[in-house]
């Protein structure tokens, strides 16, 4: 069984994915936390079961990737394209999916609580069964799945960022000085 360091398994996953899959089915652990993934183009990836704490998907493209039971606490995705991926039971407290393309993931059963999803376009998208989407950031130009696709509790539409609250009986203060 071959030990290689977190630099040396980004740039297996850049040149040879396949032989990242064998290596990781192998492993009883892997903790990939706090990696510079940043501008990769990932394919038919196995991430189950990982630590990626911390870890930075910004700006890639991630096709068929398998986030399932992945602890993604804290993780970067801002700005990525994340097509059919699988984030079942995935830990996402934290995560910043700003500005994210996130199209038809399955997010079954993933934790979802402080997740941010500004402006992040979430279409097709199942989120049925996601657990504390409602404790999430998102804003109005957050795009949402049809409204089967996500959890009968839900509503996105009259929800603001917090930096929007404010006590309706708040009034102007003007001064003089």
């Amino acid at each position: 069984m071959i030990d290689y360091t977190k630099e040396e398994l980004v740039e297996l996953l850049k040149k040879n994915p396949d032989k990242f899959n064998e290596w990781k089915a192998e492993q009883e652990e892997v903790d990939l936390s706090e990696v510079d993934f940043s501008g990769i183009n990932l394919s038919e990836i196995d991430f189950s079961d990982a630590d990626l704490n911390s870890s930075s998907f910004a700006d890639c493209s991630l096709s068929f990737v398998n986030f399932s039971n992945t602890d993604l606490t804290s993780v970067d995705f801002t700005r990525a394209r994340i097509l059919e991926c699988d984030f079942t039971d995935a830990l996402l407290t934290g995560a910043d999916c700003s500005y994210a393309e996130m199209t038809y993931c399955n997010f079954s059963d993933s934790n979802m609580a402080g997740c941010v999803l500004s402006e992040t376009d979430l279409s097709n998208s199942d989120l049925t069964a996601s657990i504390n989407l409602n404790a999430s950031r998102y804003d109005e130009d957050t795009v949402w799945p049809d409204d089967e696709m996500l959890p009968d509790d839900f509503d996105g539409s009259g929800h603001k960022d917090l930096s929007a609250l404010q006590d309706e009986d708040d009034e102007t203060v003007s001064s003089d000085w």
